[in-house]
């Protein structure tokens, strides 16, 4: 943002301005001089909303302080520019303070703060009369002379100087380390602290210096208008500012310049049209509004700038990147994690967790969905402090913040990628490399660290524009520069979560040497992933968790051949299913099917060329482990998820392209993972709800009934609110909320996921029944053995195909479906 051309504009833009202090007459040269110090709010509060992602509707309270502050100090004989100084240093001191307890909230509810501020200081200045003179103001303000100069233009040129000067220091800060601290924790509040960035710093810094802007151009409107009053300053004003911003663009340079230019000389243009010159104006706000949802620059630097091509080299220099991670004298030989737990509530999400990661290995942490993998992560990250245990690196970690833990050498990735999204492939580095700091306020980067960055870029197989934003990058991308960030802030220890998510094969394959070179550079690596062939090839050690308690722990061949593990992937249960009373004959004649269905998410394929078929009355799984594609094919099939590829039928037509709520209304039933009740509302609303969007005639009294046979435990339960409910009931109010819509086919994506042994007995038993009354059900649960109780068919995926599929009887003694678990020996 800072360089050569902008700064030549910048000089133009200061050249003009100065040409018009001396060409304008008295009035025009007030309306510019206001215009001016609403750009130079504007810029201000671009710093609070466009760097930092705050809003504020009460900076016209700073704007007054600065000119009571300003007036008063002039009113006492402190020469001009100290006044002004005084007053822009005094608002960024409040500004401090009020972000405070701002930073508590955010969204509208500190939008209501500084609104209720603005209210305060308001009526403040109206009711402190010894200080303010209350509604009647002060005058008689003494304007700075010079010569025979027109103070009025003296003033143009003060208020045209400031503008250029805030320009150049928000062009600089922009791209600086605070700059970079401050979008950081914008783009993604959650990512910035894992990165060491403290969000209640960068935040209050932000006001601070976005107040200061305020209160400066405050300062200038007392000598100009010679007289203020509380009136001088009305909410609206405040409005009008927010809008500047928004109109022109946040942040971008020029924004505020067009935004204050529309703003404040628009309706002065239009003033010939007398009482329609407001109605028109604000037309045209909503014009630009509707149209530029960015601001008029932002849509244009959107759609028209390009920019400069720059490629990570194509050898990397080990050397280098070996320096950067000297570990020589450090003693440190692994990060101990003791007998560490937590609890939501009353359920025990992890207990007693301990292992090593040792320096420069990979430990791996595995287990079915809601084992506590990524629980274990959170607490290992200051995210989650446990309720017992100790993490030791260097020091006790247990009970520190987020950002205080990154900044003793902890870095991570997310099952998401949590890039800055605004940001460049190269800033995101940059931003790491701060561990965490605010850096410099004007300088980007220090010498060396673009080199570096490069290499590490390059290390971890980037191949892409350093100056692309990460929002454009394809998903691939995304991983391996979420990883080089992490990487970039030198750490101890790297927890990576399902780094290879959506990855190809291929990718998946690249991504296991990445993680072995990363290791070498004497970091340690945890590793929470699903994909068994990767884990099992690049781990130097595996824990395995099973409902958040360790239960085995060692090389990956023991793991691999470890019946607690396998019984744990492979849903071990003494549960038996009632038998159907009469061996079941399928009918060839398909309810639902797909053809070569494939769905991905902007990335590899999670599911590719799958073909299943229900025909009536079957109960049907599909399994496979944790990110083969289960619950993407269910999403496909609801119409939550548009395949790229392949067809889908129900019944007699194609719905891949109809939207979810129409195909719900074919009679497409969808039971979806984690139930999704509406917690709120009482058991027997949520029942309800299921048969809305049925035409035929609801028999409320008796439908309910027969959900209730079905399911007894919700009896007692029908008043309550559903999310006070456990969550086997829970599963049963989703299921019954299902029911209530008579669908041809009932689609359940992991019923049993979180559910105790006995209440998994008592859900599977209502399959059972439901399976034998001839309702169609397509069942996915990662819990192969215990599916297979109640199941007719069944088809297995890994990584995203159907590797087996065949009856429950076969594939229950068939080797094929532990080793689309466990992956392949």
């Amino acid at each position: 943002m800072a360089n050569n051309r902008s700064l030549l504009f910048l000089g133009v833009l200061t050249l003009v301005n100065f040409t018009l202090c001396f060409l304008l007459d008295s009035y025009s040269l007030l309306v510019f001089t206001l215009c001016v110090l609403t750009a130079l709010v504007g810029i201000g509060l671009n710093i609070l909303m466009g760097l930092s992602g705050q809003i504020s509707f009460g900076h016209i309270a700073f704007y007054a302080i600065g000119a009571y502050v300003s007036a008063l100090l002039l009113l006492n004989g402190v020469p001009f520019f100290l006044a002004i100084l005084m007053a822009a240093i005094a608002c960024g001191l409040v500004g401090a303070l009020l972000a405070i307890p701002a930073m508590r909230v955010s969204g509208p509810y500190l939008a209501m703060i500084t609104i209720a501020f603005a209210f305060v200081v308001h009526h403040g200045l109206i009711e402190w009369r010894s200080l303010t003179g209350g509604g009647n103001g002060l005058m008689g303000i003494p304007m700075p002379m010079y010569g025979e100069m027109d103070p009025s233009q003296i003033l143009a040129i003060i208020a045209s100087f400031a503008l250029s000067v805030c320009l150049v220091l928000y062009a600089y800060l922009y791209n600086s380390g605070w700059g970079k601290a401050m979008r950081s924790v914008k783009a993604s509040p959650i990512a910035a602290g894992s990165l060491g960035f403290n969000a209640v710093q960068t935040k209050t810094l932000a006001f601070a210096l976005s107040a200061s802007f305020a209160g400066l151009a405050g300062s200038i409107v007392p000598p100009l208008m010679l007289f203020i009053s509380p009136s001088t300053f009305p909410f609206s004003q405040s409005i009008l500012f927010v809008l500047v911003v928004i109109i022109g663009g946040t942040s971008t340079l020029w924004g505020p310049i067009l935004g204050a230019a529309i703003v404040v000389l628009l309706p002065e243009v239009l003033s010939p049209l007398a009482e329609y010159r407001l109605l028109i104006f604000a037309v045209l706000l909503l014009v630009v509004l509707w149209g530029a949802p960015r601001g008029i620059l932002g849509e244009i630097q959107a759609r028209f700038v390009r920019y400069k091509e720059e490629l990570p080299p194509k050898s990397v220099n080990r050397h280098l990147i070996s320096k950067f991670y000297d570990r020589s004298g450090n003693g440190l030989k692994a990060l101990k994690v003791e007998n560490i737990g937590i609890q939501f509530g009353g359920v025990k999400a992890a207990q007693n967790i301990s292992f090593e990661a040792e320096i420069g290995k990979v430990t791996s942490i595995i287990g079915p969905n809601g084992a506590g993998k990524t629980t274990v992560l959170n607490m290992i990250s200051g995210f989650y402090k446990p309720n017992q245990g100790n993490i030791k690196l260097f020091d006790e970690l247990a009970g520190k913040s987020a950002y205080q833990v990154a900044r003793c050498g902890i870095a991570r990735t997310y099952q998401t990628s949590q890039l800055f999204d605004d940001m460049s492939v190269l800033e995101n580095l940059l931003a790491a490399m701060q561990k965490g700091q605010l850096g410099h306020p004007f300088l980007s980067s220090k010498s060396g660290q673009k080199e570096l960055a490069l290499n590490l870029l390059s290390l971890v197989g980037y191949k892409g524009g350093l100056h692309t934003p990460t929002q454009d990058l394809p998903h691939v991308d995304r991983r391996i520069v979420e990883i080089a960030r992490s990487l970039a802030m030198c750490p101890w220890v790297l927890l990576l979560d399902e780094p290879a998510a959506g990855l190809s094969r291929e990718d998946t394959d690249k991504l296991s040497t990445l993680l072995k070179t990363i290791a070498s550079f004497g970091i340690a690596v945890i590793l929470v992933e699903h994909d068994m062939q990767l884990v099992m090839g690049v781990s130097d050690k595996i824990l395995v968790l099973d409902a958040g308690q360790p239960i085995a722990m060692g090389a990956p061949n023991d793991i691999r051949n470890d019946e607690k593990v396998i019984s744990a992937y492979l849903g071990g249960t003494s549960y038996q299913a009632t038998p159907r009373q009469a061996v079941w004959k399928a009918k060839r004649q398909s309810v639902l099917f797909t053809k070569n269905l494939t769905i991905d998410y902007g990335a590899a394929p999670v599911v590719e060329k799958v073909n299943i078929e229900v025909n009536p009355g079957e109960l049907v799984a599909i399994l496979g482990a944790n990110g083969a594609g289960k619950s993407s094919i269910l999403q496909a099939l609801a119409g939550l998820k548009r395949p790229i590829q392949g067809n889908i039928g129900l019944q007699d037509e194609y719905i891949q392209d109809l939207t979810a709520n129409d195909i719900a209304k074919r009679g497409l039933a969808l039971v979806p993972e984690g139930r999704q009740l509406f917690g709120e509302l009482s058991v027997k609303d949520n029942l309800l709800i299921g048969a809305y969007s049925r035409s035929d005639k609801v028999d409320e009294e008796h439908e309910l009934n027969d959900i209730l046979t079905r399911f007894p435990r919700l009896n007692d339960r029908i008043d309550s609110p559903a999310g006070l409910l456990s969550g086997g009931e829970q599963q049963m109010v989703a299921v019954g909320r299902a029911l209530m819509a008579k669908p041809s086919i009932l689609l359940l994506d992991e019923p049993s996921l979180g559910l105790s042994p006995a209440m998994i007995g008592e859900l599977y038993d209502a399959l059972a029944d439901l399976r034998d009354d001839g309702v169609t059900i397509l069942l996915v649960d990662q819990m192969a053995n215990l599916a297979l109780q109640v199941a007719d068919r069944a088809y297995v995926l890994e990584t995203g195909k159907i590797v087996k599929s065949g009856t429950a009887e076969q594939l229950l003694s068939d080797p094929k479906l532990e080793e689309a678990y466990m992956g392949a020996r």
